[in-house]
């Protein structure tokens, strides 16, 4: 599938319904492409030995415009195709798809170094928190996600 436009960043979001990795997966495809690389990120049942019983994650006002700069940063840095990142908000349910990033770029390495810088920048510099509440009736917040 060819891309439709000469810009790199083909999907960006922070969302409050189910994610897809088919719509991600879609928005990189570009016929210059050698290599894709997708990272999904799930909700687990447990975190530090703990069981995880419920999950929120909340996002600042800014998120959307800081995922915008990390994105154009890994394209800009990068040899990228195409990328696209959309993450979700609210109450989220164990297995729930939580972050869906892909990267294509001309080879594969290229790719998975790309990809995953995007993750992790995204991770580390975009204002999300998670909210988790344990089977022991704990809870605790974890910085940006």
């Amino acid at each position: 599938m060819a891309s439709t436009s000469d810009h790199p960043v083909k999907l960006l979001g922070i969302r409050d319904t189910p994610l897809s990795v088919d719509e991600v997966f879609r928005a990189v495809g570009d016929d210059a492409a050698g290599g894709t690389a997708l990272f999904v990120g799930t909700v687990r049942d447990h975190d530090g030995g703990a069981a995880v019983t419920r999950l929120a994650y909340s996002a600042h006002p800014s998120a959307e415009d800081e995922l915008r700069r990390v994105a154009e940063k890994v394209a800009a840095d990068h040899s990228v195709r195409a990328l696209a990142a959309v993450h979700r908000v609210g109450d989220l349910e164990i297995g729930d798809l939580a972050v869906v990033v892909a990267v294509s770029c001309p080879h594969r390495a290229e790719a998975f170094a790309a990809c995953r810088k995007l993750i992790d920048d995204l991770k580390r510099e975009v204002p999300i928190w998670k909210h988790q509440t344990f089977r022991d009736g704990t809870e605790e917040w974890v910085g940006a996600c």
